[in-house]
């Protein structure tokens, strides 16, 4: 089968909302345990970060519309769309029912498009693509693709769907808010959908091969390796496909907070942590740090268990958090996460419940 070139496409994603400070209404109801509510954005952006990074392992280039933190107008996001005539447009949200402050039984994924947008078909074509891939990558219950009347849909001259990925009024659908693996299925599988809309070739992140990559490299692996970097807190400068000073000053501080060698140099052992792809690999404690104790907290997090700041130090808060759900779910309470508690950390079941 002939694909198309990835490189031929420049993909949009916007995640609605935001978080600094927060959209006002744009919430769960107060979750129980950790007596805080989670905010929408909270889930879109990340949502909508694992998409771009996953474009850009594939080839395509990227627009991010909002990469800031704070709310702009959909009025702004649709100027800025229209200004760079991305070949298609994803927009990460999630859905509420009733209001707003007591959970109740809605749930289900939806993927919606305009009948008013220019290419009205084109759009369906892609919502019902990306819809396809998201509900056999989450198993979520599927409520459909429908159409619906809001700008970012119908005002933007290109292809465009927005998914609501859940309901945050559904005590259940509200902890995968903050459920790593959740919103990765969710980003990921939307990449899916798109490369089947252009007709361009998916290839998983397990069966790739990534090259070496050192100051003076180019292309889209360091497109990707700077967009990743960024998202995890480091300043590589702009995603531009150039390995400088920027990207490499990047790396090293990225390898010095993993325990790596800092050499600056991006060779198999860097993208492990890069890619994070199997942190249960990995015993932690108290003491360990990197992207496996950070992966840790956010799924301790999502299954309601307080772990403090997400910030890739195992600390005595993230200790006890981890003696909590030991002791709760049958294990040794030692805080240590080994085969055991690991596999009951990845079974999504094993979460706090309603009380």
């Amino acid at each position: 089968m002939a694909y198309n070139f990835a490189g031929n496409y420049l993909i949009a994603g916007n995640d609605e909302h935001g978080i600094n400070p927060p959209t006002l209404g744009k919430r769960t109801p107060v979750m129980p345990y950790i007596e805080r509510s989670i905010y929408e954005n909270e889930f879109n952006f990340a949502a909508k970060n694992y998409f771009l990074a996953d474009c850009l392992r594939i080839g395509f280039y990227i627009l991010d519309v909002k990469p800031n933190r704070q709310d702009i107008s959909v009025s702004a996001r649709v100027a800025i769309v229209n200004r760079s005539s991305p070949s298609a447009l994803v927009t990460f949200a999630y859905n509420a029912y009733g209001n707003g402050e007591e959970f109740n039984s809605a749930n289900g994924l939806e993927v919606f498009y305009s009948p008013l947008n220019y290419k009205p078909a084109e759009s369906q074509t892609l919502a019902y693509d990306v819809y396809d891939n998201v509900l056999a990558a989450t198993g979520s219950r599927g409520r459909g693709v429908k159409t619906l009347d809001v700008a970012m849909l119908s005002s933007v001259r290109t292809v465009a769907c927005l998914i609501e990925a859940g309901f945050m009024t559904n005590f259940e659908e509200a902890k995968n808010m903050l459920n790593p693996d959740f919103q990765k299925k969710v980003g990921t599988a939307s990449c899916k959908g798109v490369c089947e809309y252009f007709n361009v070739r998916y290839v998983p992140i397990e069966e790739m091969t990534f090259p070496l990559l050192r100051k003076g490299s180019t292309g889209s692996f360091v497109r990707y390796l700077q967009f990743v970097l960024q998202v995890n807190g480091y300043n590589p400068g702009s995603y531009d496909g150039i390995f400088g000073n920027l990207t490499q000053n990047a790396v090293l501080s990225f390898q010095q907070a993993n325990g790596l060698v800092a050499d600056g140099i991006v060779g198999p052992k860097t993208w492990e942590k890069i890619n994070n792809l199997n942190p249960e690999n990995r015993v932690l404690k108290l003491g360990s740090y990197g992207v496996e104790v950070k992966y840790l907290q956010q799924k301790l997090l999502s299954k309601l268990y307080n772990v403090g700041n997400i910030d890739g130090i195992f600390g005595k808060q993230t200790q006890d958090a981890v003696k909590a759900f030991q002791m709760e779910n049958g294990l040794i309470p030692d805080g240590i996460v080994g085969v055991n508690t690991w596999k009951a950390l990845l079974n999504d079941n094993n979460s706090r419940p309603l009380p």
